[in-house]
């Protein structure tokens, strides 16, 4: 079941939505006069206040948000959840369920986890921080770094930011999905990964449409290598880890191990899953998601990360920050490596075994991460694959959306995504 689902669905599916989610809530909406951000300045220029980090929120809004928390992780098909807050007036974070079902370890604050395609943003901020610094320029075409790549000389850098390029995911493709599928723990190049999205591209003419593909964000990996003479590793290490002190952000390369302490994480996608019985991906290898999923990180790193990513504060200066906030078509969309709805700006992440949401409330100066330990959708799902007990009746949802979703309604500004399927 899974590898159909990953071969045919891409926003239906949990690893079609890429293993590393292609955020369904991101898809392409009709453009509007006004933009997603309804103050750019503003967001971009708010500083953090000290209680941010020394303070707790108020009791009756922990009160509030511990009980959407729990109403929504009962509704969620994960063992554990991982929810964070952050805003002017203080912090809350708080654990629910299991680590390991197995032993019975419960979920724990400060636990790592793979964050899938929270990935895509990091390579985002890095190709405008060298554009910033005159290295590159978004407008500039693939095929100046990389040969081959159908439309090379007419698809934008901007273009395979902002999924408009025409490129393939390979993650769609039977030759990519029949072999991960059956052996996980395969060990992928980038160049092979770039052959298989090339091989079924282009899609459509550049710029024609929106279509989230992972081949894009490999391409763009591949490029700040070429441009920066490092490995992308050392690149996310100078340019964001280290600026932003981030301690617990990790690139595992083709490492399977995840730095402790980790939670098991669940899955339906692959060959040996069972509706009743979903395979442990803990240690499947990462190296076939590359710049577009491959990282691992905690609360800690993720909270300072996503106000970083919401202001640009750390990583780049007002004026490219402002570019990056207005790259949205219109009230809702996905920019340059970033989605929006409504204010809201941030990213879900997928890989089997984990879902991940992040995201900055502009209009509030607020941060929501929510990690959890399964990528396996619940609710009315005509085509995502769901556990056999899923009552199924509940709006269909990947786990780590549905709780950001109650803990947005939570905090007096609604998250509304598209509906998954």
């Amino acid at each position: 079941m899974g590898r159909a689902c990953l071969a045919t669905r891409l926003s239906a599916c949990l690893i079609a939505t890429i293993i590393i989610a292609p955020p369904s809530a991101f898809a392409q909406a009709a453009s509007s006069a006004d933009g997603c951000v309804p103050d750019v300045k503003k967001a971009i220029g708010t500083q953090p206040t000290p209680a941010m980090k020394t303070a707790a929120l108020p009791a009756d809004l922990v009160a509030r948000l511990d009980a959407a928390a729990q109403a929504s992780f009962k509704e969620a098909s994960t063992p554990g959840a991982i929810v964070g807050v952050r805003a002017p007036r203080g912090t809350w974070t708080a654990a629910y369920g299991k680590a390991d079902p197995a032993s019975g370890a419960p979920m724990q604050v400060g636990m790592h986890t793979r964050v899938g395609s929270l990935t895509k943003t990091f390579i985002g901020t890095m190709l405008m921080q060298l554009a910033e610094a005159g290295k590159l320029s978004l407008d500039d075409t693939i095929n100046q770094y990389v040969p081959g790549v159908p439309n090379g000389n007419r698809i934008s850098l901007r273009q395979l930011a902002d999924m408009t390029s025409g490129v393939a995911s390979y993650t769609r493709s039977t030759a990519f999905t029949d072999l991960y599928f059956a052996k996980p723990e395969t060990v992928f190049t980038p160049a092979q990964l770039l052959s298989v999205g090339i091989s079924e591209s282009p899609i459509f003419v550049p710029g024609e449409r929106f279509d989230y593909s992972n081949t894009n964000t490999v391409l763009l990996g591949m490029v700040i290598e070429k441009v920066t003479g490092q490995p992308i590793a050392e690149v996310l290490k100078k340019r964001v880890f280290e600026p932003l002190a981030l301690k617990n952000t990790f690139w595992p390369g083709e490492a399977t191990d995840i730095p402790s302490p980790f939670a098991q994480g669940f899955t339906l996608q692959g060959d040996f899953a069972k509706p009743d019985a979903p395979s442990n991906a803990t240690n499947w290898n990462p190296s076939w998601g590359w710049t577009a999923g491959e990282l691992i990180s905690n609360m800690g790193d993720l909270l300072t990360y996503g106000r970083a990513l919401g202001t640009g504060q750390g990583l780049l200066s007002p004026t490219v920050q402002s570019a990056r906030l207005t790259s949205f078509p219109g009230k809702a969309g996905y920019g340059i490596a970033l989605g929006c709805i409504d204010g809201w700006v941030g990213h879900t992440g997928e890989l089997p075994g984990y879902n991940t949401a992040m995201f900055y409330d502009t209009t509030s100066d607020t941060t929501v991460i929510v990690q959890t330990n399964s990528d396996i959708a619940s609710g009315n799902c005509p085509e995502s694959p769901t556990l056999t007990d899923d009552p199924r009746d509940t709006v269909c949802s990947s786990p780590a959306t549905r709780i950001f979703v109650a803990l947005s309604k939570a905090l007096g500004h609604p998250f509304d995504p598209l509906p998954q399927r």
